[in-house]
């Protein structure tokens, strides 16, 4: 007769082998989302990226089992949340909206307590748009020539809104600064929402706002929109010239987002998370707001969401040393 009483070791053998299976990558995926995940915008409501969180969050968690919730956690520049997200577990359930912002931290603030390629996993490019140079309505010009030529008349009297120090509206302004040999005055804001409220109230001369928050307003005409920052024109403004094109050849400035999480998170979760954003992309109605607020669409791989980021860190490197930008 056999007996029923199992060998110690063979219990031990089977304990094991079913926490490595609990613990196995496909295993944490076929789970996941097994509870809300949490995604941080480190800038204020109202901002682009807070706009854009709330989009693709919405529409991720329709396809989820879980809520998607945005916790805005602004500050430094976007470094606070940042660093928030780049202390969380490596378990896929912080997401973080990174931006050209993160790129040009980099260079910035050196001592941020985080590595940007090394203390996260990328997972999809989300937008892209250009910026836009935006006056008050009584700024006497029309056009970039003119408020060149304002600005070289007003020495130090022009003040320009950003989003904090740091930000794409600061380089924005600083490059300004830099190659039209103008002075004018920087006043950070804690984002660019707010920039843009006080510069509708005249408290500030302009400002070089994201086209998710200056877009509404440039079709209201509740601003006065001189040009955009991109290499060529937008589709979406296409009677808008480019700085460059307007007095300041060279000028370029690109605004991109993208979704990453922790490094050491599971690549099966990385791989279901890029799915999911991927199809949320692809929606019509997704792209249709995207488009209302002047930026477009940009999916990718995790691994073209690195070669992004590691270009544009090296080249705002190159632009912050020859500008001498700093922080305030």
């Amino acid at each position: 007769m056999k007996s029923s009483i199992r060998h110690p070791a063979n219990a031990i053998c089977c304990g094991l082998m079913a926490l490595l299976a609990a613990y196995h990558p496909n295993a944490a995926a076929q789970s996941y989302p097994s509870k809300p995940v949490r995604l941080i915008a480190p800038f204020p409501p109202g901002g682009s990226s807070d706009l854009i969180a709330r989009i693709v969050a919405q529409r991720l968690s329709e396809g989820f089992p879980n809520q998607i919730i945005i916790e805005n956690r602004p500050g430094a520049g976007s470094n606070l949340g940042t660093q928030l997200a780049a202390r969380a577990p490596p378990d896929g359930y912080t997401l973080l909206i990174t931006s050209v912002t993160a790129a040009i931290n980099t260079t910035l603030f050196p001592n941020r307590g985080f590595d940007l390629l090394k203390d996260f996993a990328p997972i999809s490019k989300l937008a892209v748009g250009p910026t836009a140079l935006v006056v008050h309505p009584s700024v006497p010009a029309h056009n970039v020539r003119e408020f060149i030529k304002l600005a070289q008349a007003r020495p130090g009297q022009l003040n320009y809104g950003s989003g904090g120090n740091g930000t794409p509206s600061h380089i924005c302004g600083e490059m300004l600064r830099f190659m039209a040999k103008v002075n004018v005055s920087h006043v950070p804001y804690k984002g660019t929402g707010q920039s843009v409220t006080d510069l509708m109230a005249g408290q500030i001369h302009f400002v070089f706002a994201s086209m998710p928050v200056a877009f509404p307003h440039m079709k209201t005409g509740r601003l006065r929109t001189l040009a955009v920052t991109g290499p060529t024109r937008t589709p979406l403004a296409p009677d808008l010239p480019t700085v460059a094109e307007s007095g300041i050849p060279g000028y370029a400035f690109d605004s991109w987002w993208g979704l990453v999480t922790n490094a050491g998170v599971p690549p099966a979760i990385i791989n279901t998370l890029n799915t999911e954003v991927r199809r949320v992309l692809q929606l019509q109605d997704v792209k249709d707001r995207f488009a209302d607020l002047g930026i477009d669409v940009a999916q990718s791989t995790p691994a073209e969401l690195t070669a992004l980021t590691r270009s544009e860190t090296d080249r705002f490197t190159r632009i912050i040393r020859d500008t001498g930008i700093k922080v305030d």
